[in-house]
């Protein structure tokens, strides 16, 4: 907890947007909201690329994110990236390799500051992490003109602030934070982090120990605008509550991805967490009184974003992955497996599951920053079989 809380302290919160629990809209007027400010201004100097190998190595290396990419557990493949191989020829390997976006970045800068392959031709980081990716000059710039669904990106997407034109990445999904609850074992319902905190869940509550998401919303139970006007003070006055939550006893695990092996365990009943693993959690368990929500107080917005390491040799190859996933039916089709917020137009209109209705965002001055995910497939979990009846209704 220490050493989190130091971590913490020493950066900014985040540029996060402000969901209120009571007010209901659509998520793509929500998203303007997901970028950091511009990196400082100055004469960077201009990018050495290696050689692009794409047509002569039909391969693409993709590393992301537990669970974020559609399966088929009966074949133990990924049904969109066999398609993807099969219309055009390019061997695709996935791998789940980020559990968090410091661990994953803290891994592979040193090769990528090396000029070292890295095994991976594409990585997944939240906003706040792809801007520090972008400033440091450890991504390729992508050839929009050859990726002709970018142009399928949600308008409010398309010039953020960390990478304005999008000349580095495309988002891959968005998400929120919020509270995740066994209603049923419960006995009642969550609205706010004061039910959080009650005795029933003490020693049964998780936590996440991405603190850009938990202190946000401790601080907006705290009446904080986390939009505007807030410093070290209030920050830290988040942060004590949740060492008085651990010290109390109410506080089970402060963990990363693998917070929901708890959840699944019943060793925790409650948590703050992040929207779509509360829907694998339901599939996985067969549990349909898994509830997220947003606090009365408000929620977080995060979004997640694709990007070419500077190191890869299959830049191109990249970039026709990345179109692809750009088509609005194969969007669709990804966006109704994981459960997050589809940053392509077409599958809000092609598909129902993929528009769900969810608390409105603010904009913020702050930069954003938010980690996430969800258990690794090392831990022994199995995967969710996902059939158009499984995927969550009443999502908040």
């Amino acid at each position: 907890m220490r050493g989190l809380v130091r971590a913490a302290r020493t950066s900014q919160l985040s540029r996060r947007s402000l969901l209120g629990g009571a007010t209901l809209g659509g998520a793509a007027a929500a998203l303007s909201a997901c970028a950091p400010p511009a990196p400082p201004a100055g004469g960077a100097a201009a990018l050495k690329l290696p050689d692009d190998l794409s047509d002569t190595e039909k391969v693409v290396r993709w590393a992301n994110w537990t669970a974020y990419l559609d399966y088929d557990e009966d074949t133990k493949q990924y049904p969109t990236l066999q398609a993807f191989i099969k219309d055009t020829g390019i061997q695709a390997t996935y791998s789940e390799d980020i559990e968090d976006n410091d661990a994953y970045f803290n891994k592979i800068a040193p090769q990528l500051r090396g000029k070292q392959d890295i095994g991976k031709d594409i990585f997944v980081f939240t906003d706040w992490m792809a801007n520090r990716v972008i400033r440091d000059q450890l991504a390729q710039p992508l050839e929009i003109i050859r990726m002709p669904n970018a142009s399928n990106l949600l308008d409010s997407l398309k010039d953020v602030s960390f990478d304005p034109g999008r000349q580095y990445s495309l988002t891959w999904q968005s998400g929120f934070a919020g509270i995740g609850y066994d209603k049923a074992r419960l006995g009642r319902e969550i609205k706010s982090l004061d039910d959080l905190w009650q005795d029933d869940l003490k020693g049964r509550i998780v936590v996440l120990s991405e603190f850009r998401d938990t202190v946000a919303l401790v601080m907006q139970s705290q009446g904080v605008d986390i939009t505007q006007g807030w410093g070290k003070a209030e920050f830290e006055k988040g942060v004590a509550v949740i060492q008085e939550k651990l010290d109390q006893g109410y506080i089970r695990k402060i963990k990363g991805n693998s917070y929901l092996e708890d959840l699944k365990s019943g060793n925790a009943l409650a948590g703050i967490v992040w929207s779509g693993d509360l829907f694998i959690l339901r599939a996985e368990t067969e549990n349909d009184n898994w509830e997220f929500v947003i606090p009365e107080s408000g929620g977080t917005l995060w979004s997640d974003n694709m990007m070419v390491p500077i190191t890869s040799t299959h830049r191109r190859n990249a970039m026709t992955l990345m179109n692809y996933y750009y088509d609005p039916a194969v969007a669709a089709q990804v966006a109704a497996w994981v459960n997050y917020v589809c940053p392509v137009t077409g599958p809000r209109r092609s598909s129902p599951r993929a528009t769900p209705s969810w608390p409105r965002a603010r904009s913020s001055s702050r930069p954003r920053t938010t980690s996430r995910r969800r258990t690794s497939r090392a831990s022994g979990r199995s995967r969710p079989r996902r059939t158009r009846s499984s995927a969550a209704s009443g999502r908040r």
